[in-house]
Order: structure tokens, then sequence, then C-alpha cells
């Protein structure tokens, strides 16, 4: 007997962007570009220049597996050159310009890129980088104009006009499933920043999760603005993801102020936007001061930090639309769990359920599963089609021997299979021998209508060792003083978990996903 079989069918990000060409070629790709001017591009265009990129990078010796580094933002020249890198085969090293350019010059140092394409208005940058990165041989101008000359060992020069003046055409694919399409640094917040490799088929994979209908449901109605930067876990796999559904992509750029995000949102007619919290207070912020509304949006999706009760409840409010919280990680592609629209009790504080494709796990502090798994709090491991096994440039596993990987954080799963994270392990507060954990006393003061944000850090004590310290960002124009915002927590957490003292932060810290920098609140305050 002879079995049937299926026809090989390589799942690589080219397919991505053939189909919406094909299926859906009129669709647009939006960009807000400078003085409130937005340009556009069908998905059939979108493909022809991507191709003609990779013309260019294979005309200047650009191999499969080779990394080429991108430093912009979200654009339409930015995701021309991601899928040129990805769909012939090479590697796009994604960069944070949020980040300092001697770390810029070490990452890339790491991942041996000779080629950079920067947006024009982060050439200062990416000069002062180049001062550190003797490899980098050619740097691509996206987002504007600029002529050609040398700096250094690189060639400097647009890369518009070359794509423009190409006739020439690059044939994608011919490379195995399995080969590395992406890699994104971690931001090193607990030590040297270590770097992912994505897979063409690990990403078409945690696309394919993304659009299951109980995680982000699009359709080839919405219109999609993901303000989660394309230099942070691929924005969240939503380039990938937006195309794949021949939704319409609307892409930021680098103004993510309130005002700009609004005008935005209106002017192109957003149903679903995605970014973390802080984004979201300063366009309700906007919102509340010129009264302005947004009848199109359906829908925000947040990721990245906690989301604080009091900001969710306001934006649901004042929006009247949901707000669909999500858990991940750059490990994880980035998707591990989303929150069910139409769950009966909805919480800031819970993060979802897993969709197939990934699965999660509770252990104890030595790696052992913990024989109940609801209502129980341990470490969270994850593994999936879509999570990491290795780390760039290690030869060592960061799984263990059933292939779960430890994501650091600490968690409960409810009866209904919702993830909660209950805090960071590497975040946890020593005192008197006993553990605070400080994301329980943050979800509290963060309720509190008068408060923006709350940061929980261990700061030295001589007879405890460490007691608890909050720190809080009010609400412009809101004013509680120390002894009520200590004050709710009681009875919502042990009396010797309550801070000590409380000190208020104009601005809080943030790092270069958005997320509250507690390095930069410990070294500022810890040690006094």
């Amino acid at each position: 007997m002879i079995d049937g079989s299926m026809q090989d069918f390589p799942l690589t990000l080219d397919r991505i962007v053939d189909h919406a060409a094909k299926w859906h070629p009129e669709v647009q790709v939006a960009t807000a570009g400078e003085g409130g001017a937005i340009a556009h591009v069908s998905y059939a265009d979108l493909r022809a220049r991507s191709r003609k990129v990779s013309r260019l990078l294979a005309d200047l010796g650009v191999a499969q597996g080779e990394r080429v580094a991108t430093l912009a933002w979200n654009s339409q020249a930015h995701v021309e050159s991601w899928f040129a890198i990805m769909g012939m085969g090479a590697v796009c090293h994604t960069l944070n310009p949020r980040l300092t350019a001697p770390q810029l010059a070490w990452m890339l140092a790491q991942s041996g890129a000779r080629i950079l394409i920067v947006s024009a208005d982060l050439m200062v940058l990416a000069l002062k980088v180049l001062d550190d990165a003797p490899g980098i041989g050619r740097v691509l101008v996206i987002d504007g104009d600029v002529s050609p000359k040398s700096y250094g060992s690189a060639e400097i020069a647009a890369l518009a006009p070359l794509i423009d003046a190409s006739a020439g055409d690059f044939a994608w694919g011919d490379f195995d499933e399995k080969a590395p399409s992406g890699l994104c640094f971690t931001s090193g917040s607990t030590g040297a920043p270590k770097g992912v490799t994505y897979t063409h088929r690990s990403s078409f994979m945690h696309t394919l999760r993304l659009l299951q209908a109980d995680v982000s449901g699009i359709t080839s109605q919405d219109v999609v603005m993901p303000v989660v930067p394309m230099f942070h876990a691929n924005a969240w796999g939503l380039p990938f993801a937006v195309p794949a559904a021949g939704a319409k992509l609307v892409l930021p750029g680098r103004h993510l102020d309130g005002a700009s995000l609004a005008k935005l949102i209106a002017a192109e007619d957003v149903t679903i936007a995605v970014g973390v919290p802080t984004v979201w207070l300063g366009l309700c912020d906007h919102l509340d001061a010129t009264g302005m509304t947004l009848p199109s949006l359906k829908r925000i999706i947040v990721g990245g930090a906690p989301m604080p009760p009091a900001l969710m409840e306001r934006i649901e409010s004042q929006l009247g639309i949901p707000v669909q919280t999500s858990w991940g990680m750059t490990e994880l592609s980035p998707v591990g769990t989303f929150g069910v629209l139409s769950a009966p009790t909805r919480d800031a504080l819970i993060s979802g359920r897993p969709a197939l494709g990934v699965d999660l796990a509770l252990m104890d502090e030595q790696g052992a599963l913990l024989p109940e798994q609801r209502d129980v709090e341990g470490r969270l491991h994850v593994r999936g089609a879509a999570v990491i096994d290795r780390y760039f440039g290690q030869e060592r596993s960061a799984t263990n021997e059933e292939g779960w990987f430890d994501t650091g954080d600490l968690a409960k799963i409810d009866r209904a299979g919702n993830l909660m994270i209950t805090g960071r392990a590497k975040d946890l507060i020593k005192s008197g021998g006993e553990w605070i954990n400080p994301a329980e006393i943050e979800a509290v003061v963060c309720a509190l209508p008068q408060v923006s944000l709350a940061a929980v850090i261990g700061r030295s004590d001589v007879k405890w060792g460490e007691r608890p310290l909050l720190l809080v960002e009010l609400r412009e124009d809101q004013e509680i003083s120390d002894q009520e915002l200590l004050g709710s927590l009681r009875g919502q957490v042990a009396s010797w978990w309550i801070p000590d003292a409380v000190v208020r932060v104009p601005s809080m810290p943030r790092g270069s996903t958005g997320k509250i920098d507690k390095l930069q609140l410990r070294a500022a305050y810890s040690g006094s």
C-alpha cells in the first residue's frame, strides 16, 4: 500500500507578502510622515519595491544567512526592507534606536552585519555607532534623503533613489523554512543583552497563532496600527499578520504622542491599535484635553507591561471600546497569551489564555513541575513552535530537558486557564528573610484614580536587609497624600509589605520598550 502525500510547501515569510499582493493587491499600507503628511502604497507595489531592494542587496554581496541590520521606525520603507532581507534568505537584525551607540555597536559586532539600513532622522546616532562598528561597510538611508558620502570605512547613500532607478527583480524563497529570518536582542535589563533568532517557520507559525479568533482576530476588514515598534520582537508579529489577513496596515513613524496618534487614527479609520499601556495614557490625555473622538476605533490591544486597572477602566469608559490584554516575551516571538474579549469577567491583571501552538507550566524554584497547576503561584515556563531553544551565539540550550523555557516571571493560572503575571522573580524584595512581591503592591496603587504610574523597589535597610519603597507618578492636576497612598494597601496586602516611604517622581523613567525602568529607579533610590 502506498500512502498519499501532501505538497511540500515551505513556511517562509516571503509567501505572506506574495499572498497579500496577489489576493489583496489594492489594500494600502499608510505611513505617517513629518508635518502631518501620510504616504500610501498598495501591497502589490510594496512587494515589487521589496524585491528591488532584495536585488540591490544581492548586488552588494548579501547572501543567504547573512545578517543585515536596520535602525528605523515603523514605516513603509522599513517594512519593504524587512521583506527584502527575509525574502532573499538573509537575516533582518533589528536595532533599537533608544539604546546607546556603544550598545548598538556591540550588537552589530555580535551579528557580523556589514550593511545598516537607517532612518534619516537617526543618522546622528548611526554615525556614532559607525565610530565603534568598523564592520559596517554600507549604510542605506530610508525615510529621507542624503547625499552619497563616505564616513570612515562606510559608504552612505539614500535607498529610495536606488529603488526608483532599478529595473531589477529578485526571486524569493529557495531556502529551508527553518532558516533564520530575524535577530532581536533583549533589552539586557537583567544582564548583557541576548540575541533571539527567529526562523521563517517560527514566525509563520506565530502569524497563524496571532490570527486566531480569540487572539488578535484580525480580518481583511480591519485597519491595524501597530504602535509597538518593529525593532521590538517584530512589532509583536503584526507586520506579518496584518498583510496575511489582507488588512490595512497603518504605521505611525517616530511620533507616538497622543496628538499624533489621534490624528492618524482618525485620518486612516483605524479599527485596532496595539501598543504598551503608556502609549494609551498619552492618547487618553489628549482626548481629554481636546474633546476629540475616535469613532472608527473598535479595540485596543495592550502588552509589554502590566496594564494599570485604572487606565483600562479609563480607556473603556472614555472611548467606549474594549481593551484586550496580552502577555509575551522577545523569546516567544513574542505572543504568549491573549485576553478573550467575550469572557464574562475581564480584568486588567489577567493576561489571557494561550492559543494553540504555545503551552504553559508552573514550576518551583528547582524547576520541578508543581503538582497543582491552578490557583497557585509558580515560576512560569513556556514551550511551543515559536519559543526560543537557544540564544544567538550560544551552544547551550535555553530550555530544560523537556523543552520548557523559564520566563523568569512569577504567575498564577486560574480555573478557566487565564494567566496572571504576579511579578518578576528578579524584582522580589527580601525583607527580614521573607519575600515581598512589588507587583501586588503596584496593582493596588495603580488602581487609584489619582495615580498614573507606580513602581516598588527594594531599599537597603540595616535591620531588615531590604524594605519596599513606593515611587509614584500622579496624573496631571491630581493630588493625594502619602497617608492615602499607603492606606489603600491596608487589607489588600500583608501589613509588613506596606512600603516605609513614598517618593513622587515627575515622570517615571522608561526603558527601550516603554516599560518602567527599575534599573534606573534602583540606581537612584535603592541605597537612600
